[in-house]
């Protein structure tokens, strides 16, 4: 429980300070109470204050997986531990580490282990790199987990990158295809409006350019401002809608319902159940026990109808069962997956098989949504293009039509 700095007042006016734990603010109100003083102020201890503070700090995984690497190499060369988090606390420039940092290396030299430092801060280092860590310092392989740490999140960093990536382009085109149409059709199109005046009149002007006349007319009329105020009260509406759904997905049925539907598609299962086979494989090969190692995998697949899956074969392994049997039988995990699962199990090699699934399915996720880019550039490429056509023609075609008739 937290601790309270409190200054109070006794019965006989005497004003004293001290500190209590207590689970809330009234709870340690209500203690001084009973022991006869009057509270004046009561506020969290500074250490408190400081764990709370640092808590909610959260640090990129790019820098977290430079820290590792760096520490990792400080301690194979020799380094004591303490020494190296000074040394790399001196030289880390970026606010969010350097604070983090600080904290790790004062409750180090206060004589706390490096995973209980590292785990006062859950939003900079997860369950899964505390439990590594502490895996190392047990076993004595910190060095090894330090750098694995490193190459693990580096990996999932670089999939993060090349999925947004793979996003990132064709969002751009469709942004500037639909900008670039509009302009054209609000701005250059009205220009030409007079030169066609005579067509229109005698009824000559090709339905193209009648129907481009009449969208960028209409989209300068007061009825276009008024239906753009209803178009904009819609989309503040979708806005409140969306927001309204992610709160929903966050409760236990929404995410629920939300994560079966994600299973349906075959790329958000295959990310899943690599981040899994990743996660599981690199704690077993760090001498995280299989049950301790599952608990910890489950909730790092991102996904609960996986994790309800996960949770149900750690029983089974619990009972001595094994681990490939009930994730075939929940129907979550591919034939292919679990068969590789019974092999690697059957051969006391699991850890590495489970990571070499993981390069599997990543790769072929990869490749699946290299090609689903590659294909969906060209296309919008060519809806854009063919837009941008319609409104050329349809101003070029009465030029045409003059100059035939001349």
């Amino acid at each position: 429980m937290p601790e309270f700095q409190y200054i109070a007042r006794e019965l006989t006016g005497r004003e004293v300070t001290g500190v209590l734990t207590a689970a809330t603010q009234a709870e340690a109100a209500s203690s001084l109470s009973g022991r006869s003083l009057f509270p004046l102020s009561i506020a969290l201890a500074e250490e408190e204050q400081r764990q709370q503070k640092y808590a909610g700090r959260k640090v990129k995984p790019r820098l977290l997986a430079t820290f590792f690497s760096q520490l990792a190499d400080l301690l194979r060369s020799g380094v004591p531990l303490l020494r190296s988090l000074d040394l790399l606390d001196r030289q880390t420039k970026v606010g969010s580490l350097k604070l983090v940092l600080s904290d790790v290396r004062d409750q180090v030299a206060d004589g706390t282990p490096l995973a209980a430092s590292l785990g006062r801060h859950p939003r900079a280092f997860n369950a899964l790199v505390v439990s590594m860590v502490r895996a190392g310092e047990e076993g004595g392989f910190l060095e090894d987990v330090l750098k694995r740490i490193a190459i693990f999140t580096d990996h999932q960093e670089d999939l993060k990158g090349r999925v947004l990536g793979a996003i990132a382009y064709p969002a751009f085109l469709v942004v500037t295809g639909f900008t670039v149409v509009t302009v054209m059709i609000v701005w250059f199109v009205p220009k030409f409006e007079p030169i066609f005046d005579r067509l229109s009149k005698q009824g000559e002007l090709p339905w193209a350019t009648t129907t481009l006349l009449g969208i960028s007319g209409f989209l300068q009329t007061p009825l276009a401002g008024g239906i753009l105020q209803v178009w904009m009260l819609m989309v503040g509406g979708l806005l409140l809608a969306g927001f309204g759904f992610v709160a929903w997905a966050r409760t236990e049925t929404g995410r629920w319902i939300t994560d079966r539907l994600r299973l349906k598609l075959g790329v958000m299962r295959s990310l899943a159940t690599a981040r899994f086979c990743r996660i599981l494989g690199t704690l077993l090969h760090n001498g995280v026990p299989i049950l301790n190692s599952l608990r910890i995998a489950k909730d790092a697949s991102g996904n609960m109808v996986l994790a309800g899956a996960i949770n149900t074969a750690a029983d089974s392994v619990q009972e001595g069962k094994t681990l490939a049997g009930p994730l075939g039988g929940s129907g979550e995990f591919a034939d292919e997956i679990v068969e590789m699962i019974a092999v690697g199990e059957e051969s006391n090699n699991l850890e590495q098989v489970l990571i070499n699934i993981s390069d599997n399915l990543e790769r072929r996720t990869y490749r699946q949504l290299e090609l689903g880019v590659r294909f969906l550039e060209p296309l919008m490429l060519m809806v854009i293009a063919g837009v941008i056509l319609f409104v050329v023609a349809a101003l070029l075609l009465p030029v045409f039509q003059s100059a035939g008739t001349i």
